[in-house]
């Protein structure tokens, strides 16, 4: 099964006979990326090399999927086993991305981040973003339907002090259609301190415990105690 991790409407359980399927076949043989490959085909999505597959290793950590590793080796048990199929790589530029369908992705990416708390911004950023969702999930203002609709949804947290200030700029985007709202939504998450960042547990030389995460710019060293970071630079080695 594959969990919902984006949106109810959209993602649906990836069937959990297709991994079974995979893994009876040739077990030595069948790698993480054919069932990876398999769950793409399932949503028709052809920008690919963005995303991937977590599931919770016996760790109880969640883990990435291993596209050349036997599924074998990764997976020892099949039932109550989810994966969350998630964005794995942020371009700097989502312009870049190509298909209306990897965008729509991506924004949705930026609202579960944005839901949980892992995509931290200002109030008025944080305003702006929702008034964009807004715009796409249900159109042009509406008085009455964007204050129910806050009312029932929470987007970011501590919502409720931001009411006014949602529903103040999603009058300003009127006649934007949902794809262009998601585009905007886009383009004003890429300019947040922690777009794109995701933090993983580790530890350095010393023992001590530090946060890793992977941005197209490098890498990011995070310290566990004050949030304080530095950069670790990666150096590209170009083909004569």
């Amino acid at each position: 099964r594959m969990q919902k991790s984006y949106d109810s409407n959209y993602l649906s359980h990836f069937p959990a006979i297709i991994l079974n399927a995979l893994l009876s076949r040739s077990q030595q043989k069948v790698l993480g990326g054919d069932f990876f490959n398999k769950v793409c085909g399932h949503l028709k999505l052809l920008e690919k090399e963005y995303f991937g597959l977590e599931f919770r290793h016996h760790s109880g950590n969640y883990v990435w999927l291993e596209l050349l590793k036997p599924l074998a080796k990764q997976i020892k048990y099949t039932s109550d086993l989810f994966f969350r199929f998630i964005v794995k790589f942020f371009p700097p530029d989502p312009g870049q991305l190509k298909r209306g369908l990897t965008r729509y992705l991506f924004a949705l990416q930026i609202k579960q981040d944005l839901s949980n708390g892992s995509l931290t911004c200002n109030d008025n950023s944080a305003a702006l973003l929702v008034s964009h969702i807004l715009q796409s999930e249900l159109g042009d203002y509406d008085e009455e339907m964007d204050c129910q609709h806050l009312e029932m949804k929470q987007y970011v947290p501590n919502q409720e002090y931001l009411d006014h200030k949602i529903i103040k700029l999603h009058k300003k985007h009127r006649g934007l259609p949902p794809a262009d709202s998601d585009i905007h939504l886009l383009e004003v998450a890429r300019k947040l301190d922690m777009y794109g960042i995701r933090p993983h547990q580790a530890h350095d030389g010393e023992g001590m415990r530090i946060n890793l995460a992977v941005t197209h710019s490098g890498v990011l060293v995070f310290q566990v105690c004050g949030f304080k970071h530095t950069y670790v630079t990666c150096h590209y080695i170009s083909q004569q």
